[in-house]
């Protein structure tokens, strides 16, 4: 563990100037082309900011970034458990003020997107259900169940009544034109049987009931019902075809990049695909297309899900998570958004008329009786450039590319021919005390703290059996501690402790000292080991503590998979050729760790020990130093190699998780991704080999 903390710090204030909000008491509704606000149909370019992710001293700037971006719209879910920690006890301060969020938004000139869900996925920590929802009796997560719909009822009727008490709708002069309910729920609602159709039906239904006076949708949804709009999330959604002919063709999540897990390497997209991918879109008919992410941010604290998602959720946006525009994604996507709102009159004006050029070569046409006339003309071929003739005039197509006129004659941009600058950003490295270069020098700015070993606490308690973590923690804590007393007759015993754990890592001890330790990954959390240890005559102590990486966010039944210890632990190959199964014993436990007790986050404690030498390469360790933030405005990061695994803080708010351990594989990267053809999330990968994550960031507002 480490907790660090900044002696003095200026607040970042990059914001420019805000816009005052031009819609008020607007109608918002949709036909077939598009989404219609006071009577005119409009081409939306959104991008998602998720407001938890980022600090409210940011947001000014994010949200204008985005507007410089072209954007028209911001896409934000609403995290239940970050609001709702304990059962009608609300938290919407700092951070989580969801209200200030939209108003900055607002005050930008920009539009809302409110996705309340509740379910969020997000690769944030248990899909964004409060822990407590779990323990209901009776309750079955995501389907047609009376204790689950009660609750997901009262939350999203809360946050709607939020959003009205400050006039916040646009049916009100707000910002807000869409709201969503559940969350690419038609992925998995197979599992479901037929209670899926009735819970789904039911949702739009208490959705609808709730009168925002705005449209609901429901992403990867194609039996949504009426008037609830269906949307596509993906790569690509040009293919997508709304369930009815009276709805718009609109795409919630464009993936602009991919989230990161610890022991894996960066994903990243070419912003030639993404582009391709965007004008695509819009060519075949549709008019609503949103980034996620357009800023991913910081998952602070322990709001990862996974399991073992990084604390970093750049996801390769045009906006990093630093705050800084991504060069060329963002300024190249600035390029793609003018382009298309050069045709905006005729997208919407009139149905798209597709023409086939050739073999992977298409034209679009949107033209009017009153003469307006834009025309996209798309390369989806991933080998070769092609020319072509469209309306007497020889155009060139590079591969995987689309060419927009705005006039159906002279080429406003091509998708992969890219002007924006190519910037890359670099970190000047400083000592946290200077310019020190002795190491016993920068030991002595630090303190620390032992963690015990095994049964500190005076809640612990007893049961027989091995116990599943997250029905034993309630996710209070990442750790817990099963431990177990045994006598052993033969002296000097040689056996193998095998340890069977549903994830996610495990540290094994041995009367006090490490015997071994084992990690799942993001592809299988589980972990087994087979530890060769030496058991003395007499009483022997075996201490296991469980670590969780953050709890499982997506997939049918997500909440009830389990983690943890649950066996079986056995010793195996004693002398007499014996193997004894531990697992029905009777065991101690205790959850979290005796500093998260004692608060040693907070720093004040009188029990840091600053005497060297410095303890390191052990064990359940905490540490402390103090340090001055760098002048200037830039943005700060902790550099953190040299650490195990654990979590950081910084003047008392935790930053995350930290693993530079956890190598990613040597193998899958390649110096340069070929844009051209279909994007997967394992496509293009760097940092192969080196720490998933070695930087943390540090806002210099906390």
């Amino acid at each position: 563990m480490a907790m660090i903390r900044i002696e003095s710090l200026v607040i970042l204030s990059l914001a420019l100037g805000l816009l005052e909000m031009t819609v008020s008491g607007a109608s918002v509704s949709y036909d077939h082309r598009a989404l219609v606000i006071d009577g005119k149909r409009r081409v939306l370019i959104s991008g998602s900011i998720h407001y938890p992710r980022s600090t409210p001293e940011m947001w000014p700037d994010l949200i204008q970034k985005s507007k410089d971006g072209g954007l028209d719209v911001i896409e934000t879910y609403v995290f239940w458990n970050l609001h709702e920690p304990t059962r009608n006890q609300y938290d919407f301060e700092g951070r989580k003020d969801l209200v200030r969020f939209v108003k900055t938004v607002a005050e930008a000139g920009l539009l809302v997107h409110l996705r309340i869900g509740p379910y969020v996925c997000a690769e944030w920590n248990y899909g964004g259900f409060p822990l407590w929802l779990h323990f209901i009796p009776g309750i079955k997560f995501r389907t047609d169940n009376e204790p689950f719909k009660a609750e997901m009822k009262r939350f999203t009727a809360k946050v709607v009544d939020m959003m009205k008490q400050e006039k916040l709708y646009a049916s009100q002069g707000g910002p807000i034109i869409l709201s969503q309910v559940e969350n690419e729920y038609g992925n998995i609602d197979s599992a479901y049987g037929s209670a899926a159709k009735s819970y789904i039906n039911w949702a739009a239904t208490m959705a609808i009931s709730l009168d925002t006076g705005v449209p609901w949708v429901m992403c990867q949804q194609s039996d949504a019902p009426d008037p609830i709009i269906n949307t596509c999330n993906g790569f690509y959604c040009d293919q997508f075809t709304p369930n009815s002919k009276n709805k718009p063709k609109m795409w919630t999540e464009n993936w602009s990049g991919w989230f990161q897990s610890f022991g894996g390497a960066v994903p990243y997209r070419p912003v030639e695909d993404l582009a391709f991918a965007v004008a695509r879109f819009f060519q075949l008919g549709g008019t609503f297309q949103n980034y996620y992410m357009y800023h991913g941010g910081t998952n602070f604290g322990r709001t990862t899900g996974g399991p073992f998602i990084t604390t970093s959720y750049d996801y390769d946006a045009p906006i990093d998570e630093y705050g800084l525009p991504r060069q060329p994604k963002w300024g190249h996507l600035k390029d793609v958004h003018k382009a298309i709102k050069l045709c905006e009159a005729a997208l919407v004006a009139t149905d798209p008329a597709v023409t086939s050029l050739g073999p992977n070569l298409e034209a679009t046409v949107y033209k009017t009786g009153s003469g307006l006339c834009a025309a996209f003309l798309a390369n989806f071929g991933a080998q070769s450039e092609a020319t072509v003739n469209f309306n007497g005039n020889s155009y060139i197509l590079p591969a995987w590319s689309v060419s927009i006129l705005p006039d159906c004659k002279n080429v406003a941009l091509n998708t992969a021919k890219i002007n924006a600058a190519v910037v890359s950003p670099t970190f000047r490295r400083q000592y946290l005390k200077g310019n020190i270069v002795s190491p016993e020098a920068i030991q002595s700015d630090w303190s620390w703290v032992n963690e015990p070993v095994g049964i500190s606490k005076n809640n612990a308690f007893t049961k027989v059996g091995l116990l599943e973590q997250i029905n034993t923690t309630a996710d209070v804590s990442d750790y817990l501690w099963y431990s177990l007393s045994i006598g052993i007759q033969e002296d000097e015993s040689q056996t193998v402790l095998h340890v069977e754990s549903l994830g996610h890592a495990l540290h094994a001890f041995i009367n006090g000292k490490l015997a071994g330790s084992g990690r799942g990954n993001s592809g299988n959390a589980k972990v087994a080991l087979d530890i060769p240890i030496t058991l003395t005559s007499g009483k022997s102590t075996i201490d296991l503590l469980s670590l969780t990486v953050g709890l499982q966010n997506y997939g049918a039944f997500f909440d009830t998979w389990g983690a943890g210890i649950t066996g079986p632990v056995k010793l195996k190959g004693l002398k007499n050729g014996t193997t004894i199964d531990l697992s029905s014993q009777q065991w101690t436990y205790q959850i979290g760790l005796k500093g998260e007790e004692l608060r040693l986050s907070s720093g004040s404690s009188s029990r840091w020990v600053s005497q060297s030498p410095l303890p390191t390469k052990q064990t359940l360790i905490w540490y402390k130093t103090n340090f001055n933030a760098p002048a200037g405005n830039n943005p700060v990061a902790l550099d953190l190699t040299g650490m195990g695994k654990g979590e950081a803080w910084v003047n008392g708010q935790s930053i995350g998780r930290y693993w530079p351990t956890y190598i990613s594989s040597n193998s899958g990267c390649t110096d340069s991704c070929d844009y051209r053809g279909s994007f997967s999330a394992n496509k293009c990968l760097k940092n192969c080999g080196k720490p998933s994550q070695q930087l943390y960031v540090v806002f210099r507002s906390i």
